[in-house]
């Protein structure tokens, strides 16, 4: 004897329950796994603040091109300061480097933002190289203006952090700089620290993110979990269904 009509009802609306019921389960897990943790803002924050205050601190304690050793002469404070890009180049008039510099760390902002919710090192490596970038963009915007009286945007870096990585001349074999003697000093600080520290994050974890990135777009109970948190459509179809199977006319064979 075959299940009666009241009973293929019952299961059929029990199936479509727990579909719904699986489905927004799934979906409130990956939301509270995508919120639990640090947020990404706070890295951001977390470096600007260091960055900030070490070199509030080496402004108020320290005179321009004093050292201070701390291991030898590998390692050191030195106070300068430096108006251009990295190693002191200078480019075009004064203020273009902090006008490229807002708006690339605008791109970075932006890209980090809708990459954030993928695979959270990548995103926080991220957050590394935007705090720093947003550090020394304080810098050049405000700095001048506040310690020298000088126009906005016009501001130099404060870099402190003086790494004595090699001394000596250089192979002969070398070209252009063969028999000539040369110094690797980079003086640097927190803000160019964190931003080597997140590139160097963003190579390793790449790879990774990309990864990820494919199974959310390849699996489509992932794609269903994404659906439901920002559309509570299956939700309201489901109920539909119940509905009409509810009205329909009841038959016993």
């Amino acid at each position: 004897m075959s299940e009666s009509e009241p009973e293929k009802e019952f299961l059929l609306r029990d199936n479509i329950s727990d579909s719904h019921v699986n489905t927004e389960m799934k979906a409130n897990a990956l939301s509270e796994s995508r919120s639990t943790g640090i947020p990404l803002y706070a890295f951001v924050l977390f470096v600007i603040v260091v960055d900030q205050l070490t070199k509030w601190i080496v402004l108020k304690n320290m005179y321009k091109h004093q050292s201070i050793d701390l291991l030898g002469d590998w390692l050191k404070f030195t106070f300068t300061e430096n108006p251009g890009m990295a190693f002191g180049i200078e480019y075009g008039y004064p203020g273009l480097i902090s006008v490229v510099s807002i708006a690339a760390t605008v791109m970075i902002l932006v890209y980090a933002y809708k990459v954030s919710r993928f695979y959270r090192p990548y995103s926080i490596s991220l957050g590394f190289v935007l705090g720093g970038a947003l550090g020394n963009i304080i810098d050049r915007v405000f700095y001048g203006m506040i310690l020298y009286g000088e126009p906005v945007l016009q501001g130099k870096v404060v870099d402190f952090i003086h790494v004595n990585v090699w001394r000596g001349t250089v192979s002969e074999g070398i070209p252009f700089l063969g028999g000539k003697f040369l110094a690797l000093f980079p003086i640097w600080n927190v803000a160019d620290m964190a931003i080597v520290l997140g590139v160097v994050g963003i190579l390793f974890f790449q790879k990774r993110f990309h990864d990820r990135v494919d199974e959310l777009n390849n699996d489509p109970d992932e794609s269903a979990i994404n659906r439901s948190n920002t559309n509570d459509s299956s939700a309201s179809e489901a109920d539909k269904q119940a509905e009409v199977i509810t009205t329909s006319p009841l038959q016993q064979e």
